[in-house]
């Protein structure tokens, strides 16, 4: 609501100055990656040509691709075409990956690729396509678990419509099967996206959140968002049956840090071994080295990656959900009253003559389509393509040219952000930069001190800031507040504007808290 807000108070032509509008305030990234892309626009004309193989009538009526042989004339055709259609090189690549990495049945592997791009099937089987989901695993072991998973053992990965639908599907799931009943204790890392504040105090869930602040400083005073042990010691009491994190944090955009990692780990298998962990993993391929939960607690960890801001394709939601194949949920399952048991059994009937063996994971893709309509379950096959092709880019990039160089892109506008600012740079290694949370009480204390600050609350509310950008120089930030983070925070979005802009943004915000130091010395020298 308060995002609306500001844009309309922007968009106003009666308020509006003549300036552009600076929308800071979604994340939303202004890149995308074109080599997977042009490999899923290559591949699409193989598998049309082999559409009109089986059958090519003149009104625009083709068949569909037919598997025997279709693995020889995929080769040909990259043969064919090397050096000559765009992307046919990281085509040629992820095929031959799939063939010496996971010794792929050839024409099973290509009959996949040729029905996938062009959508004739459905989805089977429903939670991800069998070549499809080796090669995101791949992808997500290098990218969540820093290239090395500590257990033996694979996750099973369920592809849905971008990390959205992953949350919900979820939610919904965890209290579908007993796991989560209404009115739990659940804990919920903040700052955090709005939607993980709304989601569970919706009167269908209503439950009772333990908040874990992220109120961390560094040694010299600043913020550095990370969890101090005191308040991962919340998570410490057996009554609370999940947490629910986002790592790296949004707003605040820092992965978890060694310590706390390995702080989390102990006290979660020593206190509380059945704690359920959703997190929320999407700008880890923006750290270096990062290293998810899922990798630390498999046993314990929904893990929920989406494809969008790394690879600027939140139109095509891609997301998909990764859990260890020996897990926590599983195992309550089993232990559920016979009462609970009876209940799911009926509820899972159609789809197996063992309901009460059904994995956690293959409920969730039953229970994301009412369980009745599981048979059309399942992410659309040309969105799977496009994923598969995404990872593969990932996993054959090996110099990772591409991960420097979209890292390279946000650090660049984050030091243009605090260059406007008039504010050096804190380095620090946990930090992702896709967002930024401005602190201006810790600005005012630090620069100014206890009787600037008190004069600032005394007159302004929290939200003047954010009001007074958009007003008067046509800028949009949220406030922290809304992320249940400081009051007197904004959070700047990174991704959305070009590289000048949030050079001019600092100016600006620079300028307007400037403007309150210079109103409180006003008032303290008509006073004199």
């Amino acid at each position: 609501a308060m995002k609306v807000t500001l844009i309309m108070l922007v968009s106003d032509p009666l308020k509006k100055p003549a300036r552009t509008m600076l929308n800071a305030g979604r994340g939303n990234p202004t890149w995308t990656a074109t080599t997977p892309r042009e490999a899923f626009f290559t591949l699409g004309q193989f598998g049309l040509a082999e559409c009109r193989r089986a059958l090519d009538n003149p009104v625009g009526m083709g068949g569909i691709p037919q598997k025997k042989g279709i693995a020889g004339r995929f080769e040909q055709f990259l043969s064919e075409n090397a050096g000559k259609l765009p992307g046919i090189e990281l085509l040629d690549g992820i095929y031959r990956y799939g063939l010496k990495q996971h010794g792929f049945k050839r024409d099973d592997w290509a009959l996949e690729l040729a029905e996938g791009v062009i959508g004739d099937q459905y989805p089977s089987p429903v939670r991800m396509l069998s070549h499809v989901e080796p090669i995101v695993h791949d992808y997500l072991v290098q990218e969540m678990c820093g290239g090395k998973p500590i257990r033996n053992g694979r996750f099973d990965l369920f592809a849905t419509e971008g990390g959205t639908a992953a949350i919900c599907y979820i939610f919904d799931s965890l209290v579908t099967n007993g796991l989560l009943k209404r009115g739990d204790r659940i804990a919920l890392g903040v700052p955090a996206f709005t939607p993980y504040l709304e989601i569970p105090v919706l009167a269908k869930y209503n439950f009772k959140v333990t908040y874990i602040h992220g109120s961390g400083k560094d040694k010299d005073g600043n913020s550095n968002f990370q969890y101090p042990d005191e308040e991962l010691d919340k998570l410490g009491d057996k009554a609370i049956r999940a947490f629910f994190i986002i790592n790296p944090t949004n707003p605040t955009s820092v992965e978890i840090c060694d310590h706390s990692r390995k702080y989390l780990v102990k006290l979660v298998k020593n206190l509380n071994p059945n704690l359920m962990i959703l997190t929320d993993d999407v700008y880890g391929t923006f750290v270096k080295g990062f290293v998810s939960l899922l990798n630390e607690l498999p046993e314990n960890t929904l893990c929920v990656y989406s494809f969008s801001k790394y690879f600027g394709a939140t139109g095509w939601r891609l997301g998909v959900i990764a859990l260890y194949e020996h897990n926590v949920y599983d195992d309550m399952l089993t232990a559920v009253p016979q009462s609970e048991k009876d209940r799911l059994a009926k509820l899972y009937e159609s789809l197996t003559l063992y309901p009460a063996k059904l994995k956690f994971i293959d409920r969730m893709v039953a229970d994301s389509r009412q369980v009745a309509l599981n048979h059309t379950a399942g992410l659309s096959l040309p969105q799977q393509i496009q994923m598969m092709l995404f990872a593969g880019f990932a996993l054959l990039d090996k110099e990772n040219k591409y991960k420097q160089a979209s890292m390279d892109l946000i650090h660049h506008r984050y030091e243009l952000l605090w260059e406007g600012l008039k504010i050096p740079v804190i380095p620090d290694p946990d930090r992702a930069d896709y967002y930024c949370e401005i602190d201006i009480q810790e600005w005012a204390l630090k620069n100014y001190g206890k009787e600037f600050f008190a004069w600032m609350q005394k007159n302004f509310e929290p939200v003047d800031v954010v009001f007074r950008l958009a007003q008067i120089c046509s800028v949009v930030l949220l406030n922290g507040g809304g992320f249940a983070g400081p009051e007197w925070s904004v959070r700047v979005s990174l991704a959305n504007l070009e590289d000048e802009d949030y050079a001019k943004i600092g100016k600006y915000l620079s300028a307007t808290m400037q403007e309150y130091v210079e109103a409180w010395q006003e008032e303290k020298s008509a006073k004199k």
